[in-house]
């Protein structure tokens, strides 16, 4: 099979997963889909290596990985977190209620390395179920490095519908009050850029501010990410004698204080124009790890995927319930902050404008709801998703038991 082709075979994929989520508004999510066809694929006519044969070797992708998780890290606003200290909170006590029940359930039922490999996936997204795939492959767990990858790719089957049901009631709930003049906000923000937005603006970060923007290109770009990803690796190989850090958790560290000292503008790799490329290259190589998944694997972890991805969503309802309760924020609010953490961004938008849009088509009701929603959502997402998750990954990967 040429290079060529394999690329062709690969994106078709993808986009049919793309094509099959935005017709089910994300109650089918693409990831799922697209799992399924690789699976097809692998099982019938696909080589092993079809996602290498297209060009994404496991080097591209570690690469990939350096530039994204600091591009992560330069999304991180302390004002907009400030705003909303009690989402924060809230998305903190949900990713606590995954883990007690989680590792409750997997000492009962399972092991202690799954318990470890589940964790992380089930509270973030891409970056930490290829960190806990690529560490329980690396200790000889085959069946865990599969099963870091199908957790990722059947949480959003709870958390999609859930989160709709949850915005839903909730935006009937804020409707009523507002038309019956009762309403008062209680979720405290306004709502947060838009993150697709933005990617023309072409100015320079504060610590450049004296070189034209023309000089701003994409490469100037990917050379600064690809500094702070240098540095990361630096420090992480510094510290490995006192303490093992991963090196993608310093890559969020790094990206946080290069934007906060204006190294980094926010988001400079959509800016470069290689956001989508780079979540691509990502993306084959969470597909290239179901190579190894055969029909018999799949039947030995299905039972362990459901039950925990069920013992994590009443976890973190439960624990949620009663935080948001304790700072005066609804159970449906609260619930649907925790949830995000099955999905992020861009999920976290779509499924919450969809909500609004299904609700009132009048401009100062979605206004209102746009307000008590959308920055809460957006938040959670941030913080489940792209920071506690990889950091999470970056620490448990180090405690996963080698096969004998």
């Amino acid at each position: 099979m040429s290079q060529m082709f394999a690329l062709l075979l690969v994106m078709v994929i993808l986009y049919l997963g793309d094509l099959v989520s935005v017709r089910t508004k994300a109650w089918i999510p693409s990831v799922f889909v697209c799992a399924v066809l690789f699976l097809f694929g692998y099982w019938t006519f696909f080589p092993q290596d079809i996602v290498s044969r297209a060009g994404i070797t496991p080097v591209v992708a570690v690469m990939l990985m350096y530039l994204l998780i600091t591009n992560m890290g330069t999304l991180l606003s302390v004002p907009e977190l400030i705003r909303q200290w009690k989402t924060i909170i809230i998305s903190l006590a949900g990713i606590a209620g995954i883990m007690v029940t989680v590792f409750v359930v997997c000492m009962l039922m399972f092991d202690r390395n799954t318990a470890i490999v589940t964790i992380p996936p089930l509270v973030g997204g891409i970056v930490s179920a290829i960190i806990m795939s690529k560490g329980a492959a690396s200790a000889g767990l085959v069946d865990l490095s599969v099963f870091a990858i199908m957790i990722y790719v059947m949480q959003g089957f709870a958390g999609y519908p859930l989160t709709a049901i949850m915005l839903q009631r909730e935006g009937k709930r804020v409707l009523q009050k507002y038309r019956s003049g009762e309403w008062q906000e209680t979720v405290a923000g306004t709502p947060l850029p838009d993150k697709t937005s933005g990617a023309a603006d072409n100015a320079m970060p504060r610590l450049f501010g004296r070189m034209p923007a023309h000089y701003n290109t994409s490469y100037f770009k990917f050379m600064r990410l690809a500094f702070v990803g240098w540095l990361a690796y630096l420090v992480s190989g510094w510290l490995a004698p006192v303490v093992a850090v991963s090196p993608f958790v310093l890559c969020l560290l790094f990206g946080v204080i290069a934007a906060s000292l204006g190294f980094l503008e926010r988001q400079p790799l959509q800016k470069a124009n290689g956001f989508g490329f780079a979540v691509m290259g990502l993306m084959l190589f969470i597909f290239d790890t179901l190579n190894r998944a055969t029909p018999e694997m799949l039947l030995r972890l299905l039972l362990p995927m459901l039950v925990l991805i069920a013992a994590a969503v009443v976890g973190m309802f439960i624990v949620s319930w009663i935080v948001g309760k304790m700072l005066g924020v609804s159970m449906e609010m609260a619930f649907a902050i925790a949830l995000t953490s099955m999905y992020g961004f861009p999920a976290d938008y779509i499924i919450t404008n969809e909500a609004i849009t299904a609700l009132t088509k009048d401009e100062k009701e979605r206004e209102v709801l746009t307000q008590h929603m959308l920055a809460p959502m957006l938040v959670g997402g941030f913080i489940s998703v792209t920071m506690v998750s990889v950091v999470l990954a970056g620490i448990m990967v180090g405690y996963i038991i080698p096969a004998v």
